[in-house]
């Protein structure tokens, strides 16, 4: 999903006072910043949960203190950047850089802005494969530390899994939040963190946002939901520890998001500014248990949310630009010293109240260290320089930020080796055994709501003929998709003799017309729901269907309560994603290849009264 925060089409002419290109050589920079790396060296190795790696802060400010005023600023910026390359991105990517962010290409953005962090998206063509991944990443870092005083830059990006990933095949592509919340696996969650981590801290990405804490009790959430655990905090709460404990095995930093909880709005902040209702006390038991597991086990950085929460803070301002918040609560009652990043300041949220030149200076007074991907680079850096020369900021306000980036870089291995090398990324980066764990934890996470007459599993001399309809949403980035196709394909790999036929997410009349006649000719169709509404055409679609007489299977691929709305199908099974590994999963379920193991993270309310609940929390269905 294409993040708002890149609708800017103004393209910036540059800093007050860029710096001056400057091009010593490797063995010039390494010889300056000899004496700090060597007591900061930490190399690629794992930590117990909690610990730091050792780093020397006294080293680590004379590192700030050394650094101007427009390099501290720059610092404190995480930003977007098209291009497959640091020096040589298409055309394309090259006239899309110059438009959003006045330069040509990753180099010229380091050069220009000297700033301390970029994060990877398919959209900005980033991603194409890991071996490209790699090269990009240590292009930049070279770009960064043939600056003057250069630092290693912090890679970061979007790796969820299930519905949310940047990095696509040949990588590995694990099930997303909920689907593990299914599993209910703290040790299957834990190994999601590690593999993850260890690919792509092999492609040079040492940043993830990812693990999401937020926990998610509305069903008409429309930008969590999957992206969540489940809706019982505790059990929210023990999946992100474990799964952040896997990502600090790997040396990668885990980001636990969205502080103070994003679970129960019906808004998407990208283009709203949601309100969360919770009091102070519901606040405690629901949304602030997953963060306090976090802070617990050493959560390397927490990301905040562009919402209004009142009882936490009655100002109306989003929870990114609250000093009751993040400063008060987050560092304060909840005792976390780590990095707090921002959510994208290009989505609305954050942008509803103030304008961009005041969002970042807000954002660095409530506490938070790192700005992530503002809409005008140019506005906002330029905004964060004039408040600290006006004295609306401090310098010794941005030594803070700055050194606790310095200490998780220098944590992470940052400061002593930033490249990553061709071998590390064939050794590790989706190999057989990190596939066949996805499959693994795949299985036990799909879950089996609806069995009339025991329709499942399907037999192959009973059911030969399957047809396979329904949504297609776009796939993640080097998939197999699209679902319908996929799925198809499994079930023949299994010994059935299936077709596809795409009807959309909002399907025709036509298209359910043709799909009621292509119904006629099999023993069976399976149908695979996206976010399925009582008014919507996929509910017709459904019902058309299942008059034929002939027997249907529904597959919800993203949320699972699109089960209330289809009371007619023979079988219902919750995929929890459209991803391959999790619609193949859901196929072996089908074909009896695989026992439904998943059982419900959230509870599913009843249509016709939603006060009702249809399926509670942990109901599933085995054969």
């Amino acid at each position: 999903m294409r993040d708002s925060s890149t609708g800017s089409t103004a393209g910036p002419s540059g800093p007050a006072e860029p710096n001056t290109p400057s091009r010593p050589s490797r063995r010039t920079v390494l010889a300056a910043t000899a004496g700090v790396t060597a007591v900061l060296a930490t190399g690629p190795v794992a930590h117990a949960a909690g610990d730091r790696a050792p780093h020397d802060d006294k080293a680590l400010r004379a590192i700030v203190s050394r650094m101007t005023l427009e390099e501290k600023v720059g610092q404190l910026f995480v930003m977007r950047v098209y291009g497959h390359s640091a020096t040589a991105p298409d055309q394309a990517d090259i006239d899309a850089n110059l438009a959003e962010i006045g330069v040509r290409t990753a180099e010229e953005l380091i050069a220009k802005y000297r700033v301390g962090g970029i994060i990877y998206f398919a959209w900005a063509h980033n991603t194409r494969d890991p071996h490209q991944i790699a090269d990009l990443s240590n292009g930049i870092q070279r770009a960064s530390l043939d600056q003057p005083r250069g630092l290693p830059v912090l890679i970061s990006t979007d790796q969820e899994h299930g519905i949310v990933a940047r990095v696509g095949k040949p990588a590995t592509l694990f099930p997303g939040a909920m689907a593990l919340g299914a599993g209910g696996s703290r040790a299957d969650a834990r190994t999601v963190g590690t593999i993850s981590g260890a690919e792509l801290r092999a492609i040079g990405i040492r940043q993830d946002y990812s693990t999401d804490a937020d926990v998610n009790v509305n069903p008409a959430n429309p930008v969590i939901g999957v992206r969540s655990f489940g809706a019982d905090p505790d059990a929210v709460a023990g999946l992100v520890a474990a799964e952040v404990k896997g990502y600090q095995s790997s040396a990668v930093a885990a980001t636990a998001k969205h502080f103070p909880g994003h679970g129960d709005t019906a808004v998407d902040s990208h283009f709203g500014f949601p309100v969360i209702t919770h009091s102070r006390e519901v606040w405690e038991t629901l949304d602030a248990v997953p963060f306090r597991a976090a802070i617990r086990t050493g959560i390397d950085s927490i990301m905040t949310a562009h919402i209004m929460v009142p009882a936490l803070d009655p100002a109306g301002d989003p929870a990114t630009l609250s000093h009751p918040i993040l400063t008060g609560i987050l560092r304060g009652e909840l005792g976390y010293d780590g990095v707090v990043v921002t959510d994208a300041l290009g989505m609305e949220g954050v942008r509803t109240k103030y304008g961009d030149d005041r969002v970042p200076v807000l954002a660095l007074k409530a506490g938070v260290d790192q700005l992530l991907n503002p809409p005008d680079l140019h506005v906002a850096w330029n905004a964060v320089l004039d408040a600290v020369r006006g004295g609306e900021l401090t310098e010794a306000r941005l030594d803070e930020s700055i050194l606790r980036v310095l200490r998780l870089k220098a944590k992470l291995g940052l400061l002593s080796d930033p490249y990553v090398k061709d071998a590390a990324v064939d050794r590790v980066v989706g190999t057989p055994a990190h596939l066949r764990a996805a499959d693994r934890i795949a299985e036990r996470t799909t879950t089996l709501l609806v069995n009339k007459e025991k329709l499942l599993p399907l037999s192959r001399r009973r059911t030969p003929k399957v047809l396979v309809v329904g949504a297609d949403p776009a796939s993640p980035s080097l998939s197999d998709g699209p679902p319908t196709t996929v799925l198809a394909g499994a079930l023949t790999e299994l010994g059935f003799t299936a077709t596809a036929l795409s009807t959309g997410t909002a399907p025709t009349a036509a298209k359910i017309t043709e799909a009621v006649a292509a119904a006629g000719g099999t023993d069976v169709v399976v149908v695979a729901t996206y976010n399925v509404t009582a008014t919507g055409s996929q509910k017709t679609l459904v019902e058309r269907l299942v008059a034929t007489g002939v027997p249907v299977v529904a597959v919800s691929v993203r949320n699972p309560y699109d089960v209330a709305q289809l009371p007619g199908v023979g079988a219902c099974v919750a995929a929890y994603s459209w991803i391959d590994v999790e619609v193949r999963a859901a196929a072996r379920v089908i074909a009896g290849r695989a026992e439904p193991r998943g059982t419900l993270p959230v509870a599913v309310q009843r249509a016709d009264d939603p006060t009702q609940v249809l399926y509670p929390i942990g109901y599933g269905l085995t054969y």
